[in-house]
């Protein structure tokens, strides 16, 4: 009660001092809580490493057959570690979840290996995007390097939407790089998730399907599909804006307004 009416007479005639110490208050309350979240998140990176590399994952990694024989070593627990290996290549990126996404479909099947795979890219997608908003560039620059920082950046401010759902779209790009880039952007987070949930599982599903041995591709058969993909690409980089758009404006009836 004292502490209250203290700050009452005090913003009564010094308001001036009161803005200066609530100011100097929510800097140090930012500064403690990014603090916080930058060792949390050290901490669950480095434990995770840790865990790979103790384990033998790195070394496993090197063919489909001995990744599939370090995943059968946890059973009972493999479909969990399936969906925490398959986190990790979110956030710690030299993981390919495309591998592991095959070697999950001959272990589980198809649609197991997807959904732990789509469940787990979804979940790290988000971390990586919420943490990369939190920390900022500090954060970004510890695991995206300033080549590919500068090669994406301004496409992601000036066409972030569509550009993203391209890059998901296909194989070729640095999608968990471009998730922390997108964290620096104006992007909102819902909209993100969006973009992840509708663009990311098919790169994932098709992975999976190879696994599964629900789907063989001879390379002649790849070759067009790669060159097809890389057109789609191309288009969209070029009529996305006015493809967005035009959709944008039939859902609002007919009215144009400010995107996101």
């Amino acid at each position: 009660m004292f502490h209250q009416n203290l700050m009452s007479f005090m913003s009564y005639f010094f308001p001036k001092c009161v803005r200066i110490a609530s100011a100097k208050n929510k800097r140090v309350s930012t500064t403690k809580k990014k603090a916080f979240i930058w060792t949390v998140s050290l901490l669950l990176l480095a434990g995770g490493g840790w865990f790979l590399y103790r384990t033998g994952f790195f070394q496993a990694a090197s063919s489909l057959e001995a990744l599939r024989a370090y995943i059968l070593r946890f059973a009972p627990f493999s479909h969990l570690i399936f969906f925490l290996l398959q986190l990790l290549s979110v956030v710690l990126a030299p993981i390919p979840s495309n591998i592991t996404a095959a070697a999950g479909g001959a272990l589980f099947g198809t649609w197991p290996a997807f959904l732990l795979t789509f469940a787990a890219v979804v979940t790290g997608s988000l971390m990586t995007f919420s943490l990369a908003r939190a920390l900022g560039r500090d954060f970004a620059g510890r695991l995206v390097s300033e080549k590919l920082s500068e090669k994406y950046q301004d496409v992601l401010r000036a066409k972030g939407p569509v550009f993203l759902t391209l890059a998901f779209l296909f194989p070729f790009f640095p999608d968990d790089m471009l998730c922390i880039l997108a964290g620096l952007t104006g992007l909102p987070l819902r909209r993100f998730a969006l973009i992840v949930v509708l663009a990311r599982p098919w790169g994932l599903l098709f992975a999976s399907a190879l696994g599964g041995s629900a789907l063989r591709l001879p390379l002649w058969a790849m070759i067009p599909i790669g060159l097809a993909g890389l057109a789609l690409f191309l288009l969209g980089m070029r009529y996305g804006d006015r493809v967005e758009k035009n959709l944008l404006q039939r859902l609002n009836g007919g009215k144009t307004g400010k995107t996101e």
